[in-house]
């Protein structure tokens, strides 16, 4: 019977077979439906679904990161499907199969998350103390809140659900809820994370430390200068744990995973394997190349005073073609990177530099210490100092320098979404086309989505 996706049925909320290979699981026996999670292997288990949830083929395994990657300015698609295409002409439909499954991947996360964080607390087995319950329900509320930071960036109004799905009607017919109180859900979500997780150093499991590097980007979005940049400095001050590792590809070349470049990456196995690398690799290494930089990017990164060491990214097939060499393993075990500490150092260089007034030089120590941290992230690349010395020009190399070292991460499209770049850049004559549309077919089954967001 047909139902809403984002609506599931209990079984699809608490049916992990699927994925509890992911980070090596040792699968459950099949229990009923009300007792799947009743002790300390079942809500392990469960954790390892939400975890199973976020890293798969339609949320950051491909299909969600894609949103950010085409709708930017770096990539081309080189493939047949129109609706792919739709990305790149900022023309995307309400009928679009990315959005679509997107929307779905984000929302089953959501649903796993919600029963963890329901049904762990009252759990009753010698084996799972208040230390690991709190553990299990931090990370919960964590990837929640992450799920949640997506919706409302991607979409801005959205249902809120955080209440376990029981039965396949429990969230039929809620509304969406303004995009002001999705983010208040994000924030409230990472408060309650951040007193249950310790302060260590995991980058495959959230910890306090994921939440601060989530918040302080959290923080950014919402234009709050301050906590952006008290958040990042938390991190960046660790640097016996996080530091910009030189050259440029010492966090992925040559097989690297969780490495002092990380915060917080998506572990993925032969068994359980990531789909950039099919996307991303051309025909002579066993992908499609449908993905590709395009003349513009490859330009700026192969430039030695813009890219730097970034060349790495990218290398050409033998057609003499461009491709993308972030992705690359085989079999596809590539992490997928989800906060890295260049990040915050980039986040913090926005944030300092919003903090000078209007007009301010590089004198002002704001703006100074903002200069000092996209120069970090430069020189780390084998670049020299930005030139740039009023608050405006550092912005703006703020802007093209995030360009560059996130070429292959989803944050172009969203990063010039949120400082209202993005009509400038991309030449997008239609505001209304910053929000993706509502996938048509959750309209048709729920009405109370509906209507769909302006310009759809």
């Amino acid at each position: 019977m047909k139902k809403a996706i984002h609506i599931l049925s209990l079984f699809s909320v608490l049916s992990f077979t699927s994925c509890e290979k992911y980070l090596d699981v040792e699968p459950r026996a099949s229990v009923s439906d009300k007792q799947t999670i009743y002790d300390n292997a079942s809500s392990q288990t469960a954790l390892t679904g939400v975890y199973a949830a976020l890293a798969s083929g339609s949320y950051y395994g491909t299909t969600f990161q894609s949103i950010g990657y085409l709708n930017g300015d770096n990539i081309q698609w080189t493939g047949s499907q129109s609706q792919v295409q739709e990305f790149i002409n900022h023309n995307v439909s309400a009928d679009n199969s990315t959005i679509s499954s997107a929307w779905s991947a984000i929302y089953l996360t959501i649903s796993r998350a919600n029963q963890v964080i329901q049904k762990v607390p009252g759990v009753t087995d010698p084996l799972l103390n208040q230390s690991t319950k709190d553990q299990i329900v931090g990370q919960a509320y964590f990837i929640r809140a992450l799920a949640y930071f997506d919706l409302a960036r991607t979409w801005g109004s959205v249902p809120l659900i955080t209440k376990p799905t029981e039965t396949a009607t429990d969230n039929s017919g809620i509304p969406r809820s303004p995009q002001n109180e999705v983010y208040a859900q994000v924030l409230s979500d990472l408060d309650k994370a951040e007193p249950l997780l310790t302060e260590t150093t995991d980058r495959h499991r959230a910890t306090r430390k994921t939440v601060w590097a989530l918040k302080s980007r959290y923080y950014l979005y919402r234009g709050d200068w301050a906590n952006a940049e008290l958040y990042a400095t938390k991190l960046i001050v660790d640097n016996a744990n996080y530091k910009l590792l030189k050259p440029f590809g010492s966090f992925f070349q040559n097989d690297a995973r969780a490495t002092q470049e990380s915060v917080f990456e998506l572990f993925y196995s032969a068994a359980e394997t990531n789909g950039h690398r099919g996307q991303w690799q051309p025909q002579q290494n066993g992908g499609t190349r449908q993905w590709a930089p395009n003349d513009a990017f490859v330009a700026l990164v192969n430039d030695p005073l813009i890219g730097g060491t970034r060349s790495v990214l990218v290398a050409k097939d033998n057609q003499n073609r461009w491709y993308g060499n972030l992705y690359y393993r085989s079999p596809a075990t590539d992490p997928s990177y989800l906060i890295r500490i260049a990040e915050l150092y980039l986040i913090r260089a926005e944030a300092r530099s919003n903090q000078a007034p209007e007009g301010a030089t590089v004198v002002n120590d704001k703006l100074a210490g903002g200069v000092a941290d996209l120069n970090a992230v430069r020189d780390r690349s084998g670049l020299a100092g930005t030139p740039a010395v009023t608050k405006a020009g550092v912005l703006l190399a703020i802007e093209n320098e995030r360009r560059v070292e996130f070429a292959f991460e989803p944050h172009r499209w969203f990063d010039l979404v949120r400082t209202g770049r993005a009509s400038a850049v991309l030449n997008i004559t239609d505001v209304r086309k910053y929000l993706m549309p509502i996938p048509n077919d959750q309209l048709l089954i729920d009405p109370a989505l509906g209507p769909n967001n302006p310009g759809y």
